[in-house]
């Protein structure tokens, strides 16, 4: 069998997850890039493949082995890697240190070129500017030994001076007009004159074997070149120098700018370039510049450093101006406050069967969209999300059209928990009014010891919560923790915790007829303010539209609070057929067509799939409505088809409760459960 590269590294990838004891992202993997015959399955043959049966067997007597091939691999790679990288070192330095031996100073050339020039000045500067080593030596033989020891003292002063980061030659000479400018590189060395600008077709710099063998590098600059490789090296690591641009050092302009605003880092980031807060112009030249002043700083082949500098000064910049990076630690007021809310008082504890229930999602093949709850009780959160996760899924997935809708109810792990993602984010911004949301995370350690009048059971005293204001946050903080919603227990308490914060207990009092209901009512089930704060972000007491007043007017007066405005998930209640209340038109007729459904006590979904039932009248119609009860053990797809015009069930006892549903929204239709047993 031929090896195929592309097989043998996915075999490489599942070995490596394998040892790691990533199941899930196994299973994901195996889904979406099937295994094939060419598929290695076993250790030891992918260890003959990769000839690397020696790296193992050497791995295998470390003190602390690695246990995947891969990470054996990399390892070898890393090591390899930077040995070849030190002998590359060694090798340089002992060329270096060989060429400087034979190395004459530039400052005893620039000595003897100071002296000869008042006999012949234009050809000793010309020569030094070509770099014309024979000729310097057949006027350096002149030189007096007392020249030799003013020399050698300012070498003495030159190599002092050389220690510090930037090295600037100013006049070698009373009579001298050469000025000398070490740069930050290594392979620039300018001498200039300020006042001769040389031709533009000749070349003046030198490759840096030449300049070693012509005698244009010395042991200090050799010193200054390596420390500013050093220097240059922490620029390019985003580690700030005590070098300065534009009169300010690198660590207090970080501080300053860190202290700023981000809008005014951007701006000063831009004007970098634009204003000149370098000293000179920056380029990347090859050639010898008019250098109009040798006394300054000249930078050259740092271009590409500059965005690079601004990357880190603005990303440092926006770490610092976001908010609530970490999370508040729950406080025992806040506990105490959420338990009298949700439970009626702090003395009491969650029921386990709000304690032991996710978002887990079915792996019934035709179910996968639906999440499935284990007892009864969360029901009305788990409906509510469900609903969301189908609008996600059908009507705002790019994948998703009129035609492949169905297919959509299929989705992979990566979709469906995408979709969960972004239903939970839906639901907590508009439940902070679209300003802000708040997300409570369990952070696996009592973050606070209960005291007085508080029943600790381990739940809010681990919560921390986080303050976000803008849904991309939310987005992305719920991405990060998104395991603790979909596979943790704590999964539906931490998203009504997270929505009653959004809202605010205070608010959500306000928005309630009566101030003392709680949102978890008797045998642990959800209150209708609950489902509607997760489903149109208010927790208002009724699914009426508006207010309703009673008896106006008088000191009786009443205020009944409903719902404000279209939703985007609508709710048909069985209540309504037996005439106890009435569903508004704001939820009847949502913006998609989706509805949580109260039926015998317990909340599920019904949903169609074309986006036309919302606003289709007519009853001449026939249409397709999909029902999905999570608490039902559902094991197959229940479709229903909505006629009209043909008679229903003789016997009324009969008809399935979901049926009255249906004609709540659409009166005298007659509901076909296409060979499903009617759920009765």
């Amino acid at each position: 069998m031929a090896i195929c590269v592309e097989e043998v590294s996915a075999s490489l990838v599942r070995e490596y997850l394998s040892r790691k004891g990533l199941k899930r992202t196994i299973a994901c993997m195996d889904e979406e890039r099937p295994r094939t015959q060419s598929s290695i399955n076993n250790r030891s043959n992918l260890r003959q493949v990769l000839h690397i049966e020696s790296l193992y067997k050497e791995n295998k007597v470390q003190h602390s082995p690695l246990r995947t091939l891969l990470e054996i691999i990399v390892k070898h790679h890393i090591e390899g890697h930077k040995g070849d990288q030190m002998a590359s070192q060694n090798k340089g330095s002992d060329s270096l240190q060989s060429a400087l031996e034979i190395s004459p100073s530039p400052l005893s050339m620039a000595k003897t070129h100071s002296k000869l020039k008042e006999s012949n000045p234009e050809h000793c500067t010309a020569s030094f500017i070509s770099g014309d080593p024979n000729k310097l030596r057949s006027h350096g033989t002149e030189v007096s030994s007392s020249q030799k020891e003013t020399v050698s003292l300012d070498e003495e002063r030159l190599r002092n001076y050389s220690e510090t980061p930037s090295l600037s030659f100013a006049s070698l000479g009373e009579n001298s007009q050469l000025k000398m400018t070490s740069l930050h590189d290594n392979d620039h060395f300018i001498i200039s004159q300020p006042d001769i600008n040389p031709p533009a077709n000749k070349v003046i710099q030198k490759s840096r074997p030449n300049r070693l063998r012509r005698g244009m590098m010395s042991a200090p600059i050799a010193s200054t070149v390596q420390e500013s490789n050093k220097q240059r090296q922490c620029r390019k690591a985003g580690m700030p120098q005590s070098q300065s641009w534009g009169g300010m050092s690198g660590n207090s302009l970080l501080q300053k700018v860190l202290e700023k605003p981000l809008s005014e880092v951007t701006d000063g980031a831009k004007s970098i370039q634009e204003k000149g807060i370098f000293s000179s112009k920056i380029e990347n030249s090859k050639t010898l510049p008019n250098v109009k002043d040798s006394s300054e700083m000249v930078l050259y082949d740092i271009d590409d450093e500059l965005p690079e500098l601004s990357k880190i000064l603005i990303e440092s910049a926006t770490i610092t101006a976001r908010k609530n990076e970490t999370g508040q630690p729950m406080d025992q007021q806040t506990a105490s406050e959420l338990k009298s809310v949700l439970l009626g008082s702090s003395l009491k504890c969650f029921p386990v069967e709000w304690r032991n229930q996710g978002f887990t999602f079915s792996e019934t093949h035709d179910l996968r969209y639906g999440m499935v709850q284990k007892r009864g009780g969360p029901c009305g959160v788990l409906a509510t999300i469900q609903a969301f996760v189908l609008k996600k899924l059908l009507f705002e997935n790019v994948d998703c059209s009129n035609t492949t809708r169905l297919q959509c109810l299929r989705p992979s792990n990566a979709t469906r928990r995408k979709c969960l993602v972004l239903a939970l984010a839906e639901v907590l911004w508009r439940a902070g009014e679209e300003k802000q949301a708040i997300v409570a995370i369990n952070t696996g350690r009592v973050l606070f010891t209960p005291s007085g009048q508080y029943n600790s059971e381990g739940v809010l005293e681990k919560l921390s919560c986080y303050t976000l204001d803008h849904i991309k946050d939310v987005q992305s903080l719920l991405e990060q923790h998104i395991e603790q919603f979909e596979t943790g227990e704590l999964g539906c308490l931490l998203l009504t915790i997270s929505a009653i914060l959004s809202r605010s207990i205070d608010k959500l009092k306000e928005e309630m007829d009566v101030e003392t209901t709680t949102l978890i009512g008797a045998h642990s089930y959800c209150t209708q303010e609950l489902v509607n704060l997760l489903l149109v972000g208010q927790a208002v007491s009724n699914v009426f539209d508006g207010n309703v007043e009673l008896d106006p007017g008088t000191e009786n007066s009443t205020l009944l609070k409903g719902i404000k405005t279209h939703c985007n998930i609508g709710l048909l209640s069985l209540f309504e057929h037996w005439n106890i209340f009435k569903v508004g038109d704001y939820l009847k007729n949502p913006l998609f067509p989706i509805w949580v459904v109260f039926s015998e006590s317990h909340f599920s979904v019904l949903f169609g799939l074309q986006g036309e039932l919302v606003s289709n009248q007519d009853k001449n119609v026939e249409f397709d409505l999909y029902y999905y009860d999570g608490l039902a053990n559902q094991q197959e797809e229940i479709r229903l088809t909505v006629s009209f015009g043909k008679s229903g069930s003789s016997c009324q006892d009969l008809i399935p409760p979901l049926d009255h549903c249906i004609r709540t929204r659409w009166k005298d239709a007659f509901v076909s459960w296409n060979d499903t047993e009617p759920i009765l």
